[in-house]
């Protein structure tokens, strides 16, 4: 067996991922248009299919489907970032690393993701 370098690693980590493209736009109550700055966008290399996540979550966990799919994105986020970052002591996210397992599975086990 061939030992890869974490350069290898991190590409092969990289080609097998999805790549999001996340929007947030406000919804104005008069229904016209925004003005400003009206939307955040950012880039997100997940390390799951969260379209895929999306379709296999349960109907049934007393989540609505906009709930549901901003549990499982939210979800989603955390444990990449958290990921990403579990090699830096200092880090927030590792900092917090064992509450943010606990979080996680709790809200993985109400979507009913796998």
């Amino acid at each position: 067996m061939v030992a890869l370098s974490p350069t290898a690693q991190a590409a092969m980590a990289s080609s097998s991922s999805q790549r999001y493209r996340i929007t947030v736009t406000p919804i104005e109550k008069d229904g016209l248009q925004c003005s400003g700055r009206c939307t955040i966008e950012l880039e997100h290399r997940a390390q799951q299919d969260w379209m895929r996540l999306l379709e296999i979550a349960r109907r049934n966990t007393g989540l609505s489907g906009d709930e549901r799919a901003a549990a499982i994105v939210a979800t989603q986020l955390l444990r990449d970032l958290a990921q990403r970052h579990a090699d830096e002591p200092g880090h927030p996210l590792t900092v917090l690393q064992p509450k943010l397992d606990e979080v996680l599975a709790a809200l993985e086990s109400i979507q009913g993701a796998p």
